[in-house]
């Protein structure tokens, strides 16, 4: 029996398993929790993940691993190897008007066609920006610039040499300086950001390619990528409610969205992952829960008492800001409350519905760029709610599976690390987690008050 591991380090924590890789049957797993924070230095998710190694038994019988990551994270090296700076990570909001200042300077229109993508603030190359602009001297330190996924594996690889740095197309498409069709870096966009093009760039491996380490060592992905190998996404479309929310596909061509709603990013497989994402997903019910004084059992119960479009009332939730639409200085907000309607079933009601609004905008924006939105694939922490799984169909207005609860970022990078071993143009088939089915005759008056709402943001 060939064993393989991998690794989701994710913005709140460190997650490992190890399956077989015939067949995919999960062997062990472990986890460690990572510290806080829109910046974090890169030791703490090192020490995790030998932590959450060690909590799923160790390498000793893993013949491949590979390592997944949060997306878009700016790991800033010297020529020494050693970290500039802690990680700007991808929720942190402070290049905000690095985005804008990019996105003015060559257009929307342009990025996206050269790119795929639009600047926001979630991007590396708006850090690199802001990098260049705050901290000068750190920005003239820096000789490499990679990726949260890519130091991992090049910590793992034992190597201190800059050019072992290596990354794969799916996170590489996530910079805002590759091209995925021509899978190149683009040196002006570099300079663009930084204000040089002299810093070395991890090595873009293929799918499935891999380097020495200890065990094989694939090429990883950033996670969105690989939740799609995990889950296997097959032709739903896949809503992920975590600490963001993403609404991604599979395609064969790279996404072309001026608005930048929709990013044309990279899958994992030598494709395309179009891809929405709301920086306000699972933690919105949390927030809502704790403003009730209640845990999140009792929250969907309340949700799940009160009628569809809560009597009115509406909650916005661009607790964190947003991305999609791009409001990182917003707030959240409730309307239409009245003397009748404010109740904590109906504000728990509408923390739901509004939760699922911001990923319905995702939905519609994929439906432009000719994704067939006919049934939706959901997973993520809160996708165990009752209230999200019984409301997502009248939110969304087509049918949800819910697959049984995994760690599909690990999950897809355990595939990946088969696939390495395996070789071959396609990875290898793996049975799918068992799904539940759910359905309901959608409420377009969610969505129209929602909308009414939402839009008061951006008439500002």
């Amino acid at each position: 029996m060939t064993l393989v591991a991998g690794v989701d380090s994710s913005t709140q924590s460190c997650k490992v398993v190890v399956r077989e890789a015939e067949t995919g049957k999960l062997v062990r797993e472990g986890r460690a929790s990572h510290p806080d924070g829109t910046e974090v230095h890169p030791s703490h998710w090192w020490s995790a993940l030998q932590l959450a190694l060690a909590d799923a038994g160790g390498l000793d019988d893993v013949a491949a691993l590979s390592v997944a990551g949060q997306q878009h994270g700016m790991v800033c090296l010297d020529e020494d190897g050693d970290v500039v700076r802690e990680a700007l990570l991808w929720n942190d909001t402070r290049s905000a008007a690095a985005a804008a200042s990019l996105t003015a300077e060559l257009g929307a229109e342009q990025w996206a066609a050269r790119i795929g993508l639009v600047p926001v603030a979630s991007f590396t190359i708006t850090k690199l920006r802001w990098l260049a602009q705050h901290e000068p001297a750190n920005a003239k330190r820096t000789a490499a610039v990679c990726l949260p996924h890519d130091w991992l594996t090049w910590r793992l690889r034992g190597s201190g040499d800059l050019a072992d740095l290596v990354t794969d197309r799916s996170d590489a498409s996530g910079t805002g300086y590759f091209d995925s069709v021509a899978n190149e870096y683009v040196p002006d966009l570099v300079s663009l950001g930084l204000g040089r093009s002299d810093v070395l760039l991890p090595r873009v491996l293929g799918p499935s390619e891999s380097v020495d380490g200890p065990v094989r060592l694939g090429a990883g992905a950033g996670d969105n990528a690989a939740a799609m190998l995990g889950v296997g996404g097959g032709t739903d479309v896949v809503v992920s409610l975590g600490t963001s929310g993403v609404v991604t596909a599979t395609s064969e061509v790279r996404a072309l969205d001026a608005s930048g709603i929709v990013a044309g990013f990279a899958d994992a497989t030598g494709r395309y992952l179009p891809l929405a994402c709301t920086l306000n997903a699972a933690r919105v019910l949390d927030a809502t829960a704790r403003m009730l004084g209640v845990d999140l059992a009792r929250l969907s119960a309340l949700a799940l008492s009160a009628k569809p479009g809560a009597e009115g009332v509406v909650m916005v939730p661009y607790l964190e800001g947003e991305r999609t639409p791009n409001l990182p200085d917003a707030t959240g907000a409730l309307h239409g409350l009245t003397l009748s309607n404010s109740t904590p079933a109906n504000i728990a009601r509408a923390a739901v519905e509004g939760m699922l609004c911001g990923l319905a905008v995702g939905l519609d924006a994929l439906a432009s760029q000719g994704a067939d939105v006919t049934g939706v694939r959901l997973v993520g922490g809160a996708a165990a709610s009752p209230a999200v799984r019984e409301i997502a169909p009248m939110v969304f207005g087509v049918p949800v599976t819910v697959p049984a609860p995994g760690e599909y970022v690990a999950d897809g990078a355990a595939r990946q690390a088969a696939w390495a071993l395996a070789g071959g143009d396609l990875p290898p088939e793996w049975s799918g987690a068992e799904s539940t089915r759910f359905e309901g005759a959608a409420v377009p008056e969610i969505r129209a008050r929602y909308g009414e709402a939402a839009e008061r943001y951006l008439s500002r």
